[in-house]
């Protein structure tokens, strides 16, 4: 039978605070009309992300939003949000209600290398 000790006066390290974090999954309006308004919305946004919201994550100091999560990340495939948001791939969200999808929240919008000015949170760095 194996057998292991713990002994806290013994440490190896720490470990990095990006490891934990939250995920963003498309259940009722947390992607869409939640963090993602769209650039041209009447809600004040960076690059289409609500700023509330992003100014309320950066707040509580998440150091990671992973996107996509849930049960979502188990059907979407990063290419189909890419490009011209008129011209990505609908598909049907089966594990939310069965409501269409249609990426205009995508891959773009979640890359840092996109929308730097909301993606790194100063907390984070």
């Amino acid at each position: 039978m194996a057998k292991i000790t713990l002994n806290p006066a013994r440490s190896q390290g720490t470990i990095n605070k990006n490891i934990y974090g939250h995920f963003s999954e498309h259940l009722g309006r947390c992607v869409y009309q939640g963090l993602f308004v769209g650039k041209d919305s009447r809600i004040e946004n960076v690059n289409g992300m609500r700023k509330s919201a992003v100014d309320a994550l950066k707040k509580i100091g998440v150091p990671v939003l992973r996107w996509p999560g849930g049960c979502f990340a188990d059907e979407y495939h990063w290419e189909d949000g890419i490009g011209p948001q008129e011209t990505r791939k609908r598909m049907v969200n089966t594990n939310w209600g069965g409501v269409v999808e249609d990426n205009s929240f995508g891959t773009q919008a979640a890359s840092p290398t996109s929308t730097p000015t909301w993606a790194a949170a100063p907390s984070a760095r």
